[in-house]
């Protein structure tokens, strides 16, 4: 700012000097006459002086100019990396939001599955317990039949098959003992082909 006025001030100086410089001469006793010629040489010392400190004006303006585009064009660099640094930031925090959203929805998924394949497995033991009781079920009523065949066909070879001296008897009654246990021993046959090999 300082290289902007001084021109003006010494265009100014020099402006305001040349009355004085010419009434001095005009009234001073002991001066010498001024000729023309030392006018138009002073008047083209001052020309050329007003034309150099124009020049200089001009060149101190543009380095001006230059200095304040270079400051403007500065202040953009920067405004703009500031920018390009807020949206860097918010696109990271953005990324950072969708994987932490990411990895909640698939820890939630995980949990569901889990729960799910708990579940299933749940029912299948519970599946499993009642198949089990079941066929335990069965197999008790076929023991209970297979007795009570065995019961029913010692009952009908009476109680003499079993005791006294007739040989006849004691031979039949051997005959009813062992069919009613061929009997019993189908009908626990059948009972565990129904219930399966698992239940034994």
């Amino acid at each position: 700012m300082k290289l902007y006025f001084a021109p003006h001030i010494a265009v100014l100086s020099l402006i305001c000097s040349l009355p004085i410089y010419v009434q001095a001469a005009d009234t001073g006793a002991n001066t010498p006459v001024v000729s023309g010629e030392d006018l138009t040489a002073a008047s083209e010392r001052i020309r050329q002086t007003g034309a150099q400190m124009r020049e200089d004006l001009k060149k101190a303006r543009a380095r001006l100019e230059a200095q304040k585009a270079q400051q403007e064009a500065e202040r953009a660099r920067q405004e703009a990396e500031r920018k390009r640094q807020e949206e860097l930031e918010r696109q990271q925090a953005l990324k950072e939001k969708q994987q932490r959203e990411a990895q909640l929805a698939a820890q939630e998924r995980a949990r569901k599955e889990a729960a799910a394949r708990a579940e299933q497995a749940e029912r299948q033991r519970q599946e499993a317990l009642r198949a089990k009781k079941l066929e335990a079920a069965k197999l008790e009523e076929a023991k209970a039949k297979a007795a009570e065949a065995l019961k029913a066909a010692r009952a009908s070879v009476g109680v003499r098959a079993f005791g006294g001296d007739d040989p006849q008897a004691a031979q039949a009654a051997q005959a009813a003992q062992a069919a009613a246990k061929a009997r019993a021993a189908e009908a626990l046959k059948k009972a565990r082909a129904s219930t399966g090999e698992r239940a034994f």
